[in-house]
Parts: structure tokens; C-alpha cells; sequence
């Protein structure tokens, strides 16, 4: 069950602490940064449910290989609202970090399933 995997557990609270860091942000990046950030970080935790979801390993690995694409494009996001100020260097190496650990988490997990594949 997805429920029980780390790299969802720890997407959830990514998810969490994304919302309320862009809360902050700009009323006039709400169509911009702060919803492709928003959506990029729900795109990872999403793409994890909907994939474990599906009857094959092969589907399953795309939708990681979806969810490892997200997260690069949080961290992404996170640098631009550091540039802009947007986020302090604190708050950007919290979620930068927690990031990271996401990805390693995906990734480990891809590995593991490709291993399942015939």
C-alpha cells in the first residue's frame, strides 16, 4: 500500500511545507511561481499514488520516472523564489534537503522495481 511507502510519507510532508511556504509568496505570483511550485510537488506524491495504482511494473516506473521529474522541478522552483527572495536560506535548505531525500527515495525505488521486471 502506497500509505506505508517512505517516499510517499516523506512527499506528503514536502507537500505540506510547500503550501505554507508559498502561502507567503506574492499575491501576483499566484498564477505563476507559487502554482507551478504547488503543483510540482503535488505532480511527485501524485504520480507515486496513481502509479502503484496500475497492474504492471513497467506503467509503475513511468509514473516514478514522472514523480522524479517533479521533484527536479521543485527544486528548481525553490532556487527561482530564493533568487527573488521570495523564501530566506533557511527556509530553501529545509525543503531543498527534504527534496534531496525524495529524489534518493524514488530513485532507490525505481531500482528496486526494476529488479522485478522479467
Amino acid at each position: 500500500m502506497y500509505k506505508d511507502l517512505t517516499v510517499y510519507q516523506k512527499s506528503r510532508i514536502l507537500v505540506n511545507k510547500i503550501y505554507k511556504c508559498s502561502s507567503l509568496f506574492p499575491r501576483s505570483e499566484i498564477s505563476g511561481l507559487t502554482s507551478q511550485l504547488r503543483r510540482a510537488a503535488v505532480s511527485v506524491i501524485l504520480n507515486i499514488v496513481e502509479g502503484e495504482s496500475r497492474n504492471s511494473t513497467k506503467e509503475y516506473l513511468n509514473f516514478l520516472n514522472i514523480s522524479y521529474g517533479s521533484i527536479n522541478e521543485v527544486k528548481v522552483c525553490l532556487e527561482i523564489s530564493l533568487d527573488l527572495k521570495y523564501i530566506d536560506s533557511n527556509t530553501f535548505q529545509e525543503l531543498f534537503s527534504l527534496c534531496e531525500e525524495v529524489s534518493k527515495l524514488l530513485y532507490s525505488y525505481k531500482k528496486t522495481l526494476k529488479l522485478k521486471i522479467p
